[in-house]
């Protein structure tokens, strides 16, 4: 096994106490004093943890959270300090910073954060804030890109509150990152280095729902071959999210309403009641006070969720967040298909600030997946959002595209004002935009993606966002449930591993 490598962004006499132990036990050191010979050594070495200063001469260590957020491969980043602060930590570890230590340093903490083995790189899962999900466990809280007050504002209320224990109720339209902002109050409370799981109440019925919830013993109903433990126990000392909370059934409120106030919970079949210490957040896109009104949820437990409430603004309430989450979206799919970084061009700049978004940021990801996949390196256009001509067939290989009739003719790309008036959200693998995958002319440099491949790439990717739930995975595709079925058994009888 290959040795350990730490990197130190700092003045030489702050560690080279330590620099003979960590040797000792191991670890390759590098030492830097400014960001030029940081970069030398990450770009030569690859540390496996940094170690920085919060700013030296020419460098701020933001800049350096700025790269690591961009990179899921890029190293995890811990700021050490003399004179720390709370609210230099609050921001730093906002930021994406894995820890905030004080000096002086201790050659056994650093030994163990730096022997925890790295998670390997895999495909990032991306939040519909604009940031990456962190996985049960991880240390770094999710980065939220956004500068705008109605996201600030939000973001200066999580902070206020995360470090209590009080429940959440986080609400907003679908795709407005009601779940990246659960994992960022997880994050940023005292249970961040606890589990932080999550149930989607609307993909199970209710005698499911309350075995996922509270556990089962062994013979508690058909099937229940052994005993199961609940999200409550699996949640134990972090934070348990209840998403779509309000397509729970009335029944299953009254039991969860009493966990809340009491703190126990009963295994379904059990007879022992069991203690657990679990901080609840909620999120639903529904106005959960009127469905209240209309009997349709109970309005005592509305009263316990909604402690402190949370409601995130739309895409289209946070003006200029667009380009940035555009461009966030660009660079992180460009890496993760290993294609050539493109620039938006002036008429997309302008599609993408007159386009309402009724789907929010989970939209704006998906054009810019699509995009990213149909310009191949190209600057990308308007062409690469939203293909006009609805009655191409879906999937269809030879089907022509505006992209290469604006090359062929020299036809001007639609007029943003038209997609501005468009009532529906643009769907990934709708029937005008697959076929733009076959796009080849003698200008476009590196590998094509055959379109058969891009279909398979954004079915797998559906199924993922939703968890493996076929027909919302089928709705978000645009296609029908029919279609994905057919769509999978085929990519199974090719020799695709497909769950």
């Amino acid at each position: 096994m290959s040795p350990r490598r730490l990197l130190f962004l700092t003045p030489a006499p702050a560690v080279t106490a330590v620099f003979p132990a960590l040797r000792n036990a191991g670890f390759e050191l590098g030492i830097a004093e400014n960001l030029k010979g940081a970069s030398v050594f990450i770009k030569k070495s690859g540390p496996d943890v940094i170690f920085s200063r919060p700013s030296l001469p020419g460098f701020r260590v933001e800049d350096l959270l700025a790269v690591g957020a961009e990179d899921p491969n890029f190293p995890p980043v811990i700021v050490i300090t003399d004179k720390g602060s709370a609210e230099e930590a609050e921001k730093l570890l906002s930021l994406g910073a894995r820890d905030y230590w004080l000096e002086p340093l201790d050659v056994e903490r650093i030994a163990a954060v730096a022997g925890q083995k790295r998670k390997a790189a895999a495909v990032p899962v991306v939040s519909t804030l604009g940031g990456h999900k962190p996985h049960p466990g991880e240390g770094t809280g999710p980065r939220i890109v956004g500068e705008h007050p109605a996201i600030a504002r939000v973001l200066q209320l999580a902070r206020q509150v995360a470090g209590s224990r009080a429940t959440v109720l986080i609400t907003g339209e679908s795709g407005t990152g009601k779940e990246m902002f659960a994992r960022y109050l997880h994050a940023m409370s005292k249970r961040a280095d606890q589990p932080f799981v999550a149930v989607n109440c609307a993909a199970l019925p209710e005698h499911l729902l309350e075995s996922e919830l509270f556990g089962h013993e062994k013979g508690a109903f058909t099937g229940a071959i052994a005993r199961k433990p609940g999200k409550f126990e699996l949640a134990d000392g972090g934070t348990l999210l209840l998403d779509e909370i309000s397509e729970m059934d009335m029944a299953l409120q009254a039991k969860l309403l009493r966990v809340l106030q009491e703190g126990e919970i009963d295994r379904v079949g059990g007879t022992e009641t069991i203690k657990v210490d679990v901080r609840v957040l909620a999120t639903t896109n529904r106005d959960l006070e009127g469905w209240v009104k209309q009997g349709k949820f109970r309005q005592d437990l509305y009263f316990r969720l909604n402690v402190i409430p949370l409601r995130l603004p739309s895409l289209r309430e946070r003006g200029d967040d667009v380009m940035q989450l555009a461009k966030f979206f660009m660079g992180m799919y460009t890496r993760e298909y290993q294609l050539p970084a493109a620039p938006l061009s002036d008429s997309a700049v302008a599609w993408l600030q007159q386009y309402d978004f009724p789907g929010n940021v989970r939209e704006l990801q998906n054009l810019m997946e699509r995009a990213v996949l149909l310009a191949n390196g190209r600057p990308v256009e308007p062409c690469h959002f939203l293909l006009e001509n609805d009655d191409w067939p879906l999937f269809e290989e030879d089907a022509p595209t505006v992209c290469a009739q604006q090359e062929d003719d020299g036809t001007p790309p639609a007029a943003p004002a038209a997609a501005a008036q468009t009532t529906e959200a643009p769907r990934p693998l709708d029937s005008a935009a697959a076929p733009a995958a076959q796009v080849v002319d003698s200008r476009m440099q590196g590998p094509v993606i055959p379109l058969h491949e891009m279909e398979r790439i954004m079915i797998l990717k559906g199924l993922e966002v939703t968890s493996g739930n076929r027909t919302q995975a089928a709705d978000l595709l645009g296609i029908s449930v029919r279609t994905l079925r057919n769509k999978l058994n085929e990519y199974r009888a090719a020799g695709h591993p497909i769950d």
